[in-house]
Order: C-alpha cells, then structure tokens, then sequence
C-alpha cells in the first residue's frame, strides 16, 4: 500500500534511534545499574523471619537474616544497605534509652555483619528516636511538644553508639535543627571522624511512610498525631535548599531527599544547585503503592519498579534507597 503525503517527509526522524534494543540502550541518557542502589533492611530479635503485610515481599528478619542479606547485597553488587530496628514495646521508653545502649538490637546486628562481611558491604544506621519512644516521636516530647535542642543532645550520643557497633554511615532522620553539626563534632571527638553523615536534610511529613511505621512498630504508638512541626511541609521547595545548605554546612557529607517519587523536582535542584553526592528513599508507601496494583493487574510490576527508579536516578539521586533494590539488582545485572 502506498500512502500518499502532502509535502516533503521529515528529514529529523527521533524514532529512528527507538527502533532497535540495543540501539535504544546505546543512546539511552541515564543508566541504572545496582550500584545506584541501597537496600533498607528492617530487624527484630525474634529467630524467624515475620512478613510486613503493608510491604508484600518485605520481612521483619532476625539478625542472622540481615547477616544473609547483607552478603546477597555484595553478591548482587548493592553497594550498601540500611538498617532499622523493630523494637519489642516493651523495651520502648518515653526517653527512648535503648538507642544509647551499645547492646541493643541495631549495635548486635551491626557487630553480625562486620563479623562475617568485614567493609565489603556499607553499613548505614538510622539515627532518630521514633523506633525507641512509647509515643513514636523522632525526639523528647514534653507537654505536647517535640524538644530540639535536648533531643539533639540524644541523638549525638546515639550517633557514637552506632559509630563505636562499627556502622560506616549514620544518617539523622529526626529533621531537628542543628544536629548534624552536634553528631559530626561529637564523632570527631570519639575518634569516628571516618563515619559519614548522611543527613535525612530534606525530609517531608508525608503521607507515604504508613507502611515503614508498621515495619518498625511505630504506627499504633504515634497514633492520630503527626510530624509536621519538625518535618517538613509538602508544598515547600526553597525551604529544603535552605535545610540542605545548613547541613552541609554543619558537616553532612551525603544529603538525603525523602519520599523521592512526590519529589523528584527537590532532588533535580539539590543536585544542580550543589553538586554533592544526593540520596533519595522511595519510601515504603511508593513501594507498596506498587506492589498493590502488581497484585491485582494494574500493572506490571518489574516494569514499573524499574521506571519508578529510574526517573528518579534521572532527576539527580547519585543513590537510591529501595526496598525493590534485590529485584532490581538482578534484572539489571541480567
């Protein structure tokens, strides 16, 4: 059949460079590979593995499991992993005392890894009270109201707890004013001036997190309350430069953009406007968000995971942290 075309045809023709795979690959503006990405890990002090259902996939592991994982994350190149604690409401206080205790659940789980795995994989430790509290708080609340400079006080002592376990970045996710030059002074001064700051710089309080704070057992303690007098608000952007730059200035040496899918713009302009190394976590809520429509049909799921991540290497992450990162790992070393 011969189609008939009023005027001369295209001399540009961009679907040319589409048409092959191999081709499309060859051209292609921004790769992912499993070094991009950094796979968060949650454990509990019990002997078996317990399924998170919010996170289908996802499972509350027992140090050893954590262990396995870690030595699956070099196995599939995963430069890193994050670990976060599930502590037993029992041993919760409204000071969250079990996070300076160099015996607790996270340190016991640090000295595992470093045991078995030595530096070959990277340790990052989450530094906030909200695992540790009876009221699911990142920090010290009084009378209704989260303390900062008191918290912060805490939370640099929390820092030396995870630096002296052996962990190899700590990254404050409390969002209190002035604690990332309090850890990097305090950590400088116990000898830990090779411990990283990762620093949890612009952090939203998002409706996206439900899902991690069933993971972590902090959901029924936190209740109907919320995090947006330390968190920061969703329709804010030139607040989270502000937040960046006064981090690094106070010492951080990798800055972290959360959630990342609702904003990607954040990390684009973090990472043009300083060009230091910038993280972002798909949180728990965009991966079950996933999962869910995978579940039912709506899409396809690897595809989507795959998408999902990209864009958002796309945007400027130089790091991703994903629960999706063992799956990706291996579709992409494939």
């Amino acid at each position: 059949m011969t189609a008939s075309f009023p005027g001369r045809f295209p001399d540009t023709r961009l679907r040319r460079l589409r048409r092959h795979d191999w081709l499309r690959r060859a051209v292609a503006e921004t790769t992912l590979s499993a070094a991009d990405l950094v796979w968060p890990l949650f454990v509990h002090d019990h002997r078996a593995p317990v399924a998170v259902p919010s996170m289908p996939g996802v499972e509350r592991l027992p140090i050893e499991g954590v262990v396995r994982a870690a030595a699956e994350a070099v196995r599939l190149g995963i430069p890193a992993i994050a670990v976060f604690p599930v502590t037993e409401p029992t041993l919760k206080t409204d000071d969250g005392r079990l996070a300076l205790d160099p015996d607790n659940l996270v340190c016991r789980t640090v000295h595992a890894i470093k045991r078995e795995l030595g530096d070959t994989v990277g340790i990052i430790c989450d530094v906030a009270l909200d695992p540790y509290t009876t009221h699911g708080h990142d920090g010290l609340l009084v009378d209704g109201r989260i303390l900062n400079d008191e918290t912060v006080e805490v939370l640099v002592r929390q820092a030396v707890v995870l630096a002296e376990a052996g962990c190899h970045v700590v990254a404050p996710s409390d969002m209190m004013d002035g604690r990332v030059g309090a850890i990097r002074e305090h950590l400088d001064a116990a000898g830990h001036e090779g411990v990283c700051i990762l620093s949890y710089a612009a952090k939203y309080a998002s409706a996206f997190y439900g899902p991690f704070r069933d993971a972590v057992g902090s959901k029924a303690a936190l209740g109907v309350t919320d995090k947006k007098t330390y968190q920061m608000d969703p329709a804010n952007t030139d607040e989270a430069l502000r937040e960046v730059a006064l981090d690094l200035a106070e010492g951080a040496d990798m800055v972290m953009v959360k959630p990342a899918g609702t904003a990607l713009d954040i990390v684009h302009r973090v990472k043009t406007t300083f060009g230091v190394p910038t993280f972002a976590y798909q949180v728990s809520g965009e991966y079950a968000m996933i999962q869910a429509a995978a579940a039912n049909g709506w899409l396809d799921g690897p595809a989507a995971a795959l998408e999902s991540v990209l864009v958002m290497k796309r945007a400027g992450a130089d790091g991703i942290l994903t629960y999706f990162a063992p799956e990706l790992a291996r579709s992409l070393g494939s």
